[in-house]
């Protein structure tokens, strides 16, 4: 009985402290009462420390080769529009002092319903941010 608590404890551990979205917290100033048909992908940078990010955006998997967006941005965050339910791949090239740093991360912008968090029932859009901030650097 003990083993099965500290299992639990651990699981539940895991969860509030994971770095993915939490989708059983709904932030209600983002909540609309109509079901979105596309979703705002924000992408994080650090381009207030450079100048600016070449951003790519990838439908699906990098390795699939289907590029969406090709743009260069100055200002954090970068945001465009793109479909429910899909995944994005998105990367940053850096060139910093003639060296280039890229960051890659992924995401897929789903929707959920929530009847109970808000004031309202409403649609929730999860799983959207992509953080591309640099880690570190030489």
């Amino acid at each position: 009985m003990q083993k099965i608590l500290r299992i639990l404890f651990f699981l539940i551990l895991t969860l509030s402290f994971s770095c993915e979205d939490q989708t059983f917290l709904v932030k209600c100033d983002d909540c609309t009462a109509d079901e979105p048909i596309t979703a705002n992908l924000q992408v994080n940078l650090d381009v207030d420390l450079y100048y600016g990010a070449l951003i790519q955006i990838w439908e699906g998997n990098l390795e699939d080769s289907i590029l969406l967006v090709n743009d260069t941005s100055f200002s954090n965050p970068y945001s465009r529009d793109v479909t429910l339910n899909k995944k994005y791949t998105v990367t940053a090239t850096y060139n910093i002092s003639n060296d280039k740093y890229i960051a890659v991360d992924s995401a897929t912008p789903r929707v959920k319903y929530d009847k109970s968090q808000c004031q309202d029932p409403c649609y929730y859009v999860y799983d959207r941010i992509c953080d591309l901030s640099l880690k570190y650097t030489k």
